[in-house]
C-alpha cells in the first residue's frame, strides 16, 4: 500500500503545534500562575508574621530560620518546601496528562489515524511535556530568587544547620547546580506519570498515579527497618542538592540520586513505548 502524495511521518504533528495546544490550555496556565505566585506568597507571610531572627548565625538552626537573610537564603527555602509535593504535581500533571487527554476526549484514535507514527507521537508528546515540566521546576527557585532579593535583599547566603556564612557570588554558580539536580530528581515523577498515561483514559488517573507511588515512595525511606535499601528509593536522594550548598561541595549525593534518577526514568519511558506499540488505540 502506497503512502499519500505529500505524506512524510517527519512532519507529523509538527512540535510548535503540540507546544501551542498545551500553552493554551487552562490546567497549563493555572499551574504556572500558582507556582509563580507561591514565592509572593510566602514573601508576605515572612513580612506579616514574627520577624525571623536568620541574619544572626546561629547553631542548629532550620532553613525556615534563616529564609529572610536574603535572596538566596529564601531562594533555596522555598524549592526545599515545594520539591517534594507541588513540584511532583506539576511535573506529574504536564506529564501524566499528555496522552491519557487525548485519549479522554477520543481524539487519539484520530491523531493516530492522520497517520502519526506510534513511536513520533509519543516522542513529540513526551519532549513537550517534559519541556514544560522543566520550565516549572525552574521558574520556582528563579522567581523565588528575584522575590527574596527584592524583599530581603541580596546578601550572603547562611548554611542551615551550621549558620556558616558563604559569600553570595561564590555560591550562587552552585545555585545552578541546586536547580539542575532539582530537574534531574523530578525525572522519575516525569517518566512515571508519562508511562501511565498510555496506559489509562484517565488524565486524573495517571498524575494521581504517579503522584501517589511517590508519596508511597516517601513514606517507605522513612522506615529504617528497610537499611540499605532506602537508597534505591527514587525520593531518599531528593534533598542531596543540600550538598551543593554547603561550605565545602560534595557531589556524592548528587551522583547517586542522579544515576538512580535516569536509570528509573529510561526504564519506564522504555516501558511506555513499547507498552504503546502494542496497545488498541480505540478512543
Amino acid at each position: 500500500m502506497t503512502a499519500a502524495p505529500g505524506y512524510a511521518p517527519r512532519r507529523t504533528l509538527p512540535l510548535r503545534v503540540e507546544i501551542v495546544r498545551q500553552f493554551k490550555r487552562r490546567r497549563t496556565l493555572a499551574m504556572f500562575g500558582l507556582l509563580l505566585a507561591l514565592p509572593w506568597i510566602l514573601v508576605i507571610a515572612f513580612q506579616f508574621g514574627p520577624q525571623s531572627q536568620g541574619s544572626q548565625p546561629q547553631t542548629g538552626v532550620r532553613m525556615s530560620d534563616l529564609a529572610t537573610a536574603g535572596g538566596l537564603n529564601f531562594g533555596a527555602f522555598v524549592l526545599s518546601v515545594s520539591a517534594n509535593f507541588l513540584l511532583v504535581v506539576a511535573v506529574a500533571l504536564f506529564c501524566g496528562d499528555t496522552v491519557a487527554s487525548e485519549a479522554n476526549w477520543s481524539s487519539l484514535r484520530y491523531l493516530l489515524a492522520a497517520p502519526v507514527p506510534r513511536d513520533r507521537l509519543l516522542r513529540q508528546k513526551l519532549i513537550v511535556a517534559l519541556g514544560y515540566a522543566a520550565a516549572a521546576v525552574i521558574c520556582v527557585p528563579l522567581m523565588a530568587l528575584l522575590a527574596g532579593t527584592l524583599a530581603f535583599g541580596w546578601n550572603d547566603i547562611q548554611v542551615p544547620g551550621t549558620g556558616e556564612t558563604i559569600a553570595a557570588l561564590d555560591v550562587l554558580p552552585r545555585f545552578g547546580i541546586v536547580i539542575g539536580y532539582a530537574l534531574v530528581s523530578q525525572l522519575v515523577v516525569a517518566a512515571l506519570a508519562f508511562m501511565i498515561s498510555t496506559m489509562t483514559d484517565s488524565p486524573l488517573g495517571a498524575v494521581g498515579g504517579a503522584v501517589g507511588l511517590w508519596i508511597v515512595s516517601t513514606i517507605l525511606q522513612a522506615v529504617e527497618a528497610l537499611g540499605g535499601l532506602r537508597e534505591f528509593l527514587p525520593t531518599f536522594w531528593n534533598t542531596a542538592w543540600l550538598d551543593a550548598l554547603a561550605p565545602e561541595l560534595d557531589w556524592s549525593g548528587m551522583a547517586k540520586g542522579a544515576s538512580i534518577s535516569v536509570t528509573y526514568a529510561a526504564i519506564l519511558i522504555a516501558v511506555a513505548f513499547r507498552r504503546f506499540r502494542r496497545k488498541d488505540v480505540v478512543s
